[in-house]
């Protein structure tokens, strides 16, 4: 497994929550049952100096591949600002979401 901490921080300012709720919900969708991604989680700082977004992949290089320059224009349209990119590996898992 292969995780992903994409940090985004605005060029001037804050980051909007409800904004950036409002993307979330927005862009949720293609991530629902997409193949090799465990989980995914839109996430903003409490002072809205960054948004953050992880994400686990079970198959590295599908992680690894994701980000395309196509898609880091997009994001970066998306959010105002450029991500940056930590890839991270995972040593241990704990899911709790069976209930």
């Amino acid at each position: 497994m292969i995780g992903m901490l994409v940090t985004f921080t605005p060029r001037s300012g804050t980051f909007d929550r409800s904004t950036l709720e409002k993307i979330a919900g927005e862009l949720r969708g293609p991530f629902d049952g997409m193949p090799g991604l465990r989980f995914k989680t839109f996430m903003v700082d409490e002072d809205g100096a960054r948004a953050r977004n992880f994400y686990v992949w079970e198959d590295e290089e599908k992680g690894r591949s994701f980000f395309t320059e196509e898609l880091v224009e997009k994001v970066t349209g998306i959010y105002g600002a450029p991500p940056v990119i930590e890839y991270l590996d995972v040593v241990g898992f704990v899911d709790n979401s069976a209930g």
